[in-house]
């Protein structure tokens, strides 16, 4: 994030609309595919110059520009001018971790949504922008990277199963946004197992590695929140809107895909409570195991005072002390400091401090 900041501060002074590339860098290649369908059939193809896809834009038939890969802003500016998309938005595809977001330009729908995976291999929620387009018969998408989660939706079109070939442009927008929102119920499948682990090991076992783990699980549920609560404000406004991009039979799918960003977030501010409790669960436990070694430590202080005391009596090195002619004087010494013990002891399980 601090990288990020830092080079939104090279931006400083620029005109609005430069495209200037904000966000992680992505060592991969772009990638370019399009899906032109309707209900009596479909092409798929995969390109190397934006220019190929500029042929489906007058076309009667629905067409999926998916671009892998935000690095090259040449591609961008050219999808720019040619389908006529606003300098500011083209600014907020190349500037990542913008906020979920839905803007109307009126010849076209901007939305912004965060897509979420969970890396096995880190452990951690990776996040990526992609910003969708939305027009009368055409719909681009831009990502970060190569790989995605609509694999089942290119399934449904190139099969001709499901709603997808027989309806526009704007319903494949919703079943990207469903798509991705159905996804964040798998990631917090995954992070409620990691906290039912978190949670066992509290009370078997709660160690400083614990602790780390629990702040960095908080960590990914901050993330997850930025990513799912401006979410229902996004599908709302998409909802309200008066624009005729979006039909009637879509706006009933859009109240459902309402429903399940309404669930993911309860969850999510379930799975913050329940972090949060945990968190004072190991501090408590973690302050009740220092106040036992605190008790054990002062119980050992406390019977060694005397003893200290009689040894360093006797410890004095001065001439005339009556007890230091004494032939029975050091055992009765030892057996008196092994009485003052014995009794401190009693005393202190008596007043039940051990």
């Amino acid at each position: 994030m601090g990288k990020v900041i830092k080079k939104r501060s090279q931006k400083a002074g620029l005109p609005p609309g430069t495209l200037v590339r904000i966000g992680e860098e992505k060592a991969e290649a772009v990638r370019i595919t399009v899906i032109d369908y309707d209900e009596q059939g479909f092409q798929e193809k995969q390109v190397t110059n934006i220019e190929e896809c500029f042929e489906f834009k007058t076309t009667p038939t629905i067409t999926w520009i998916n671009i892998d890969g935000i690095q090259n802003i040449e591609i961008i500016e050219k999808i720019g001018r040619h389908y006529e998309l606003h300098p500011l938005l083209l600014e907020d595809i190349v500037t990542t971790w913008q906020r979920p977001k839905f803007e109307d330009f009126e010849k076209y729908l901007f939305i912004v949504i965060r897509m979420l995976s969970y890396n096995e291999q880190k452990q951690a929620i990776e996040s990526e922008q992609m910003s969708l387009v939305l027009g009368s018969n055409f719909v681009i998408s831009f990502q970060e990277t190569i790989g995605d989660i609509f694999d089942q939706i290119r399934d449904r079109i190139r099969t001709g199963k499901g709603r997808h070939r027989k309806m526009g442009a704007d319903y494949l927008s919703y079943s990207l946004i469903d798509a991705t929102v159905d996804n964040y119920f798998a990631i917090l499948e995954r992070l409620g197992e990691k906290l039912e682990v978190m949670q066992e090991q509290l009370v078997s076992d709660p160690t400083p590695k614990l602790f780390e783990r629990i702040h960095h699980l908080k960590k990914e549920l901050v993330l997850l929140r930025r990513s799912v609560w401006p979410l229902r404000e996004l599908i709302s406004g998409l909802q309200r809107s008066e624009t005729e991009l979006i039909s009637e039979p879509t706006r009933v799918y859009l109240r459902d895909v309402y429903d399940h960003a309404v669930q993911v977030i309860d969850t999510v501010e379930g799975f913050r409570d329940m972090v949060s409790g945990t968190l004072e669960i190991y501090l408590s436990s973690m302050n009740t195991r220092l106040n036992a070694i605190m008790k054990v430590l002062t119980v050992i202080a406390t019977i060694f005072m005397p003893l200290s005391f009689i040894a360093s009596l006797y410890g004095m090195n001065f001439k005339y002390m009556p007890e230091i002619q004494w032939r029975w004087g050091y055992p009765i010494v030892l057996i008196g400091m092994l009485v003052i013990t014995v009794v401190m002891l009693l005393y202190f399980r008596k007043k039940k401090w051990l």
